[in-house]
């Protein structure tokens, strides 16, 4: 049997967690060499290597099928793998790393209470002001995707630089799509989420490549993984 590869989160309370909920079911995961190297080891499982990714990297590798398993959220493997389906396996959602995926729009517009709405208010808005409505976010495909299943494409998509839920106060876009976990930073920028404006409910998810070699010994360690990490998420998913 050859070895198999986990990426996980290399900084920040994503790796911090992560790391607790394996401690909680009886895996120890630490660093090899140097404590800011990238390299680790889990010591009950002798034939795992660890590899520290950033988020961004590990869904790069899922997807190229250098790793066979990876933990990270869903949302960025939405965001960046439109076949996502296909191309990795969704093991376990591991019940931290919340983030909801939403669309949401100024407060004062009370008369826009759903995706319909701004699609009834996307002509008029361009006759007014001479262009279509600007979304800000750093979620192109996952605001493509959605925004065509409700059948709106009167608008444009800024791509967010920075803190996306300006955008709207500092008049670079009339609305947002963008991850919240309690929306306070949404209602501090005087934005509320649309009634149907929840794109993805995301949260930490063991995912495994489809496009990784696998044999039968490395897929019985995957699931053998799966299942220790199953007792420890809370029976409620932590939400």
């Amino acid at each position: 049997m050859s070895r198999l590869t986990l990426a996980i989160p290399s900084k920040g309370r994503l790796m911090e967690q992560t790391t607790e909920m394996f401690a909680r079911a009886g895996l120890t995961v630490r660093k090899v060499g140097h404590a800011r190297g990238y390299r680790g080891e889990i010591d009950e499982l002798a034939d795992v290597d660890v590899a520290y990714m950033s988020s961004a990297e590990i869904v790069d590798a899922l997807k190229s099928g250098s790793v066979h398993l990876g933990i990270t959220g869903e949302d960025l493997v939405r965001e960046n793998i439109s076949d996502a389906d296909v191309r990795i396996g969704f093991l376990r959602k591991l019940g931290f790393g919340f983030a909801d995926v939403v669309v949401a729009v100024p407060a004062c517009w009370i008369d826009v209470t759903t995706v319909s709405d701004l699609e009834e208010i996307a002509i008029p808005f361009r006759r007014a002001h001479g262009r279509w409505l600007r979304v800000a976010t750093k979620y192109r495909n996952l605001t493509r995707r959605f925004f065509a299943a409700k059948g709106f494409g009167d608008y444009r998509i800024i791509e967010s630089a920075g803190a996306t839920e300006g955008a709207p106060a500092a008049g670079t876009a009339e609305l947002i799509v963008d991850i919240t976990t309690t929306g306070e930073t949404l209602r501090a920028n005087g934005l509320r989420v649309l009634r149907d404006g929840v794109i993805l409910k995301s949260e930490a998810n063991l995912f495994s490549s489809r496009g990784a070699t696998w044999t039968v010994g490395l897929e019985k360690l995957s699931s053998t993984i799966s299942e220790r990490l199953a007792l420890s998420v809370p029976a409620n998913g932590g939400r």
